[in-house]
C-alpha cells in the first residue's frame, strides 16, 4: 500500500469515527484536498484513488495545474486562498467554488466575469470567526447580511459559509468558534435562503469542526505528506 493510499484510508477512517462520535452520518461530509504547493503528479495520485476535488490557494498555481492535468476532465477546483480584486477575473474563469468572497465588490467583480456558456460560479462567504486581525473574512454579523446581497447576482451561487479556528488545542475554544459559523447557516435559513454549505476544519481540528455541523473539510499535508516550502 502506498503513502497516499494510507493516508487516504487513514483520513477518512478519522472522520468516519468522528461523525459516528456526534451522531452524524459520514455521507454528509465533503473532503477538499488542499494540493497548494504540491506537484500536479500528487494530484493525480489522489485523483486515482477517486479524489475530485481540490483546493489551491493562488490563481496562478491552479491554472498552471489544470493545463499539467488537461487529460482528467473530471477534477473540480475551489479557491481557498485570499483573492487579489484584479485577480477575480481569471480565478471566475478557471475555478468551480471560491470560498474566500468577503465583499460585495469582489462578489459583484466574479458575477460579472463569469461566462455565460458555465455554470454558475459557486461562492461562500468566508467570515472571521476566530476575530483575529490578520486573517480575513467579515464579521459574524456581518454574514447574513452580505449573503442576501450576493444570493441576487447573476452567475453566482451562493452555497454557504467557510471560516478558519485559531491554532488552539483547546477543543473546547475550537467548537466556540466553529459554533459561530454554524450560528450564521441557521440565521441565513431563518432569513429565507438556502445555507447547505459550512466549511470548516483542517487536520488539527476537524473532529470539533464535524461536531459543530461542518459539511466540507480542508485537508492538505494529512493527504499529501509535508508541505514542500514556497
Amino acid at each position: 500500500m502506498g503513502q497516499y493510499q494510507k493516508a487516504w484510508q487513514a483520513i477518512w477512517r478519522r472522520i468516519d469515527e468522528s461523525t459516528a462520535r456526534c451522531g452524524r452520518n459520514v455521507g454528509e461530509i465533503s473532503l477538499l484536498a488542499v494540493s497548494k504547493r504540491f506537484s500536479p503528479e500528487a494530484v493525480r495520485r489522489l485523483h486515482a484513488l477517486g479524489q475530485r476535488r481540490f483546493g489551491e490557494n493562488y490563481v496562478q498555481e491552479a491554472r498552471d495545474k489544470q493545463q499539467a492535468l488537461a487529460d482528467l476532465p473530471d477534477l473540480s477546483w475551489t479557491l481557498i486562498g485570499s483573492l487579489q480584486r484584479n485577480k477575480a477575473a481569471l480565478a471566475a474563469r478557471i475555478f468551480d467554488r471560491v470560498e474566500t468572497v468577503d465583499s460585495l465588490t469582489l462578489a459583484e467583480r466574479l458575477s460579472a466575469a463569469r461566462s455565460v456558456d458555465r455554470p454558475p460560479l459557486e461562492v461562500l462567504i468566508q467570515v472571521n470567526i476566530s476575530t483575529e486581525p490578520q486573517k480575513s473574512g467579515v464579521t459574524p454579523e456581518a454574514a447574513v447580511t452580505l449573503a442576501g446581497q450576493i444570493a441576487l447576482l447573476p452567475r453566482l451561487r451562493w452555497c454557504g459559509f467557510m471560516g478558519m479556528a485559531a491554532e488552539t488545542g483547546d477543543v473546547v475554544e475550537q467548537r466556540r468558534q466553529f459554533a459561530r459559523l454554524r450560528q450564521c447557516q441557521e440565521q441565513a435559513r431563518a432569513a429565507g435562503l438556502s445555507a447547505e454549505v459550512l466549511s470548516m476544519g483542517m487536520s488539527a481540528d476537524l473532529d470539533a469542526a464535524i461536531a459543530e455541523g461542518s459539511t466540507e473539510l480542508r485537508i492538505g499535508s494529512a493527504l499529501f505528506g509535508p508541505r514542500p516550502e514556497e
